[in-house]
């Protein structure tokens, strides 16, 4: 759907710009685009790689075990239906940690390994399990300590004070995040008073 919307875009662009006889304002748009994405992709890797360092020696130094430590109760009380032992679990917090301290790209290959073992506890493996929705719903919203990736940008584009939207970014993701849990929460109890599903592949007696 998101390939459909963005072809719409593009094609609308041109087919407009075509109309007004300024088919070329969109040809140095593409190159403009292509070259300030490059620049601000090089921009981002030097900061990227310091901090994903920092991570290292953070994981290293024991320092995420600790956090994961600290957020292990909170994770218990968020995924009741996660056995605390299973590796799903260490995923999950890594991920969480990750996302804590705006390591977006070190958190989503965490998120995705939680993600394909939480789909084995998966009863029904055609729909997502209510952890599988709880992580997507905290990953998304995830509180941000160090909004890493967001500084890296504007200190690319010369940002007087890259580091002053720490405050704002951290209200916000708290507000995002607690938004997350109270919805989680609430289709997670409908859920439980809602009649288990039957697929058809399931009942030899329904016909498709």
């Amino acid at each position: 759907m998101i390939n459909l919307i963005w072809l719409l875009m593009i094609v609308t662009g041109f087919a407009f710009a075509a109309a007004q006889g300024k088919i070329e304002v969109v040809t140095q748009a593409a190159f403009d685009g292509a070259a300030t994405g490059v620049t601000v992709c090089f921009g981002l890797i030097s900061v990227l790689v310091f901090w994903m360092g920092m991570m290292k020696m953070a994981e290293d130094a024991g320092l995420l075990g600790r956090i994961a430590k600290l957020l292990g109760p909170v994770v218990g009380f968020l995924f009741p239906d996660v056995p605390r032992n299973h590796p799903a679990m260490g995923y999950i917090l890594s991920n969480m940690s990750a996302n804590l301290l705006g390591l977006g790209n070190a958190a989503t290959p965490m998120g995705i390994k939680a993600m394909q073992q939480l789909q084995e506890l998966n009863p029904d493996k055609q729909s997502a399990s209510p952890a599988m929705c709880t992580l997507l719903a905290l990953n998304t919203a995830s509180i941000t300590i160090i909004p890493t990736t967001l500084i890296a940008i504007r200190l690319n584009y010369h940002s007087a004070n890259a580091t002053e939207i720490v405050g704002t970014t951290l209200m916000a993701t708290i507000i995002a995040t607690f938004a997350a849990i109270v919805a989680d929460r609430w289709y997670r109890n409908r859920a439980l008073h809602r009649p288990p599903r039957v697929h058809k592949s399931d009942n030899p007696g329904m016909k498709g």
